[in-house]
């Protein structure tokens, strides 16, 4: 859901495999079989992908060998929760170094032959991805008190085929068996690459859809890493194919109330809470005062941490930015992700929203764990503290991600970074200021480019400001900015319908102006 940086006060805090026959279903058979429809054969030139049958804590999987990933395999179950209607896979990436990624997989409700394919994950660093699922955008929501669940008639697998994984490692009900971790969101990439490579190998009716890594709050830093891995993957292929290797059609990376660059984002957070859409702050008041002394102290430190990428200055960086920028905001009792309602610590937890709660409850119930395949003793938190702490020990949140998406966009990869308004955290302005300021192709156009109203094609309701450049006004753009109208740091949570019209049109690639 949200980006936790517990040391601190606070913070903002996807040569393509060519046979593309399904395989078979081998759940209740015994042998193992090949994928992709040619049988071993020794010494033969390419290599095979194996699938077998096995039972962990009394559920039977299917467990996927990959000749070029010997350190990973996949094992997944069926369940047929949330949304029965549809195609569903959930279950685990097992990396030999004792890691465990969970993982669950909606196909699209509409023309799945066709449908694009999207990658979601959740920030924290050390949130779950069940939280987008079961809180924003999945197929199901929560009823109250996290008793049962409903349909989403608003879910983003309405039109495309979606994928939550709980990574880096510990999160969710991903685990490791020995205390083995992630920190940085370079390995927590590639780890992600690796998740991929062996899904489309198992799946290859889904490995040509256009690919879109979609993330939000810290995702805004995770997404860029993982997509700069894929980039360079398939430029890698593209040089020199390899058999059984997929290359992943990734075609934009979205990032949702995103930390992408520290840097431009911090400094808008006093011009936010002082003279943003929703008094928090006075302006002429002594917080705001001492705010803008600590932005100017702020953006020097930062300018060092950027230059120097020392961890000892980073890591000082961050604890002075944000414990000078966040605390005025907190001290006034206000839902940082939320600043339109009030934030009940007691009550709610540090994450503002009973939902958290509603959300543990449904994960951690019997027949939930058994139909995802989840081993009973696991216990499922929505927000782990100490991977969070892990990330904040490496001053991850404090690097440039922005930087990681230049080439991306440069050659073809569109992004889309849109943010709601009331999201103090991550909050709006910044990410419009890291967007202007970002060096590509688009830059100037962008630069140059107004606000258009964004109205959604049900209600016809306006609900957002758009910003594009790219696409000459046929298309969606290469680079967007959308400004989300009376929603906070969960668009999807506050805005169901705009947010489906809004990635609808994106994956289409349609205007989001037009009338």
């Amino acid at each position: 859901m949200k980006l936790v940086l517990l040391t601190f006060v606070g913070a903002c805090t996807a040569g393509a495999i060519t046979n593309h026959l399904k395989a078979q279903d081998i759940l209740g058979k015994t042998e193992t079989r090949v994928i992709g429809g040619r049988p071993p054969v020794p010494d033969a030139a390419v290599p095979t992908v194996t699938q077998k049958l096995m039972h962990t804590n009394g559920v039977e999987y299917e467990s996927i060998y990959h000749p070029k990933f010997k350190d990973h395999s996949l094992r997944i179950t069926k369940p047929k929760i949330c949304d029965p209607s549809v195609r569903q896979y959930s279950g685990y990436m097992d990396i030999t170094s004792g890691k465990h990624l969970f993982f669950w997989f909606f196909e699209s409700r509409n023309a799945p032959d066709t449908a694009d394919f999207i990658y979601w994950t959740n920030g924290g660093p050390g949130c779950a991805s069940s939280t987008g699922l079961l809180l924003e955008l999945g197929p199901c929501r929560l009823t109250e008190g996290g008793v049962n669940v409903t349909h989403n008639e608003h879910s983003w697998n309405t039109h495309s085929h979606i994928l939550f994984l709980d990574q880096p490692v510990n999160v969710g009900f991903s685990y490791s068996d020995d205390g083995s971790r992630v920190d940085r969101s370079e390995i927590a990439g590639e780890d992600v690459y690796a998740f991929f490579q062996l899904f489309f190998a198992r799946f290859p009716e889904y490995a040509s859809a256009p690919f879109h890594i979609a993330s939000e709050s810290y995702g805004g830093t995770y997404a860029p890493h993982a997509a700069s891995i894929f980039h360079k993957k398939n430029r890698e292929l593209d040089a020199s194919p390899i058999p059984r290797l997929t290359r992943i059609n990734l075609a934009s990376v979205i990032l949702a109330n995103g930390l992408t660059d520290p840097l431009e984002q911090l400094a808008t957070v006093r011009e936010y809470a002082c003279h943003g859409p929703y008094r928090v702050l006075d302006p002429d008041g002594k917080e705001c005062s001492s705010m803008k002394r600590g932005t100017v102290v702020c953006e020097q430190l930062m300018r060092a941490c950027y230059k120097f990428q020392t961890r000892a200055g980073c890591l000082s960086t961050a604890y002075y930015c944000y414990s000078q920028l966040y605390t005025p905001i907190e001290k006034t009792g206000l839902n940082l992700y939320d600043v339109r309602k009030r934030c009940s610590v007691p009550e709610y937890g540090p994450e503002c929203f009973p939902e958290i709660g509603w959300l543990e409850n449904w994960m951690n119930g019997e027949d939930v764990k058994r139909s995802l395949g989840v081993d009973p003793k696991l216990t499922f938190e929505a927000c782990k503290a100490d991977v969070s702490k892990e990330f904040a020990l490496q001053a991850d949140a404090v690097r440039n991600s922005a930087l990681l998406l230049t080439d991306l966009v440069n050659e073809g990869v569109r992004l889309l970074v849109y943010a709601g308004n009331a999201d103090a955290m991550c909050n709006y302005m910044g990410n419009e200021r890291w967007v202007s300021k970002f060096a590509n192709a688009y830059h100037e156009e962008f630069v140059a480019s107004e606000e258009q109203p964004w109205v959604t094609r049900a209600s016809r309701r306006e609900a957002g400001l758009v910003r594009t450049a790219g696409g000459r006004g046929s298309t969606a753009g290469n680079v967007t900015f959308v400004n989300v109208f009376e929603a906070g740091h969960m668009v999807p949570y506050d805005q169901p319908e705009a947010a489906l019209d809004l990635i609808t049109r994106w994956i289409l690639n349609v205007p989001l102006t037009d009338d």
